[in-house]
């Protein structure tokens, strides 16, 4: 099952943040001991003060082709699981992401 779901106006991602990941960048699908699937997704910028939270727009914006201002935390400012709404065509942006993610393996979450 896919970790984003579709709406009229974009979707919505669960994600897994790792800040002070060493690079940014989206690492896959993992699922989680609880069995949700979240994209797994790493920043260069700490947790602090929303640095995290504003890299994840960042990297999100350019992965998707879509602008910053169209990326929007919904859930989990201040946890590492989030949920993050991108406006746009939910179509295009479902396989941009199945495209982004299909090269990294899913991975299981202990």
């Amino acid at each position: 099952m896919d970790p984003w779901r579709y709406a009229a106006d974009g979707i919505s991602i669960a994600l897994r943040v790792t800040p002070r990941g060493g690079r940014d960048d989206i690492d896959g699908i993992e699922t989680m001991a609880d069995g949700r699937t979240v994209v797994k997704v790493r920043v260069r910028a700490v947790a602090e003060g929303g640095e995290a939270n504003r890299a994840v727009i960042e990297l999100l914006a350019k992965a998707l082709g879509v602008r910053k201002r169209d990326v929007r935390v919904l859930s989990g400012t201040t946890s590492r699981q989030k949920q993050v709404a991108v406006d746009g065509d939910p179509k295009k942006l479902g396989e941009m992401l199945r495209a982004l993610t299909a090269a990294k393996p899913k991975q299981s979450s202990e």
